[in-house]
């Protein structure tokens, strides 16, 4: 091989190289970018995830939130309903237990059962009035 030869040869060869190493680093460069971009992308995807989740926590919240309040209202409204009430509600079952001794003798079986049986709904409400006050001390 001549001189001239060996020369062109090295420059192929190193041509080669650059064009190589030129390609290997474009290469480099561009899969980082896209690797940025679908970090992000994916970033993105986690966060949008994220948003949704927190959503639908939030509308939980609100619901939660709007059957807490009314059975705030309930209570509070139960609360309306003191000793006083209570009591009459006591002396009504009394009245009640009369009227049905009175439908008895007059031999009118079915009204004397109908003031029983409206007799217990009131005692049971005065019950439910007891238990209130009772929840309200404890």
């Amino acid at each position: 091989m001549t001189a001239i030869q060996i020369c062109a040869l090295i420059g192929l060869i190193v041509g080669a190289a650059l064009i190589y190493w030129t390609g290997y680093r474009g290469g480099l460069i561009d899969g980082r970018v896209e690797g940025i971009e679908e970090g992000t992308n994916d970033e993105r995807a986690a966060n949008a995830k994220t948003i949704r989740e927190l959503e639908a926590s939030l509308q939980f919240i609100r619901a939660d939130h709007k059957n807490l309040a009314a059975h705030a209202k309930r209570l509070s409204e139960s609360q309306a309903f003191g000793p006083q009430e209570r009591q009459t509600l006591m002396q009504i079952a009394e009245k009640l237990r009369l009227a049905s001794d009175t439908f008895l003798a007059m031999s009118s079986k079915a009204q004397a059962q109908q003031s029983l049986d409206l007799r217990e709904k009131a005692l049971g409400m005065a019950a439910l009035l007891d238990q209130v006050k009772v929840e309200d001390a404890a």
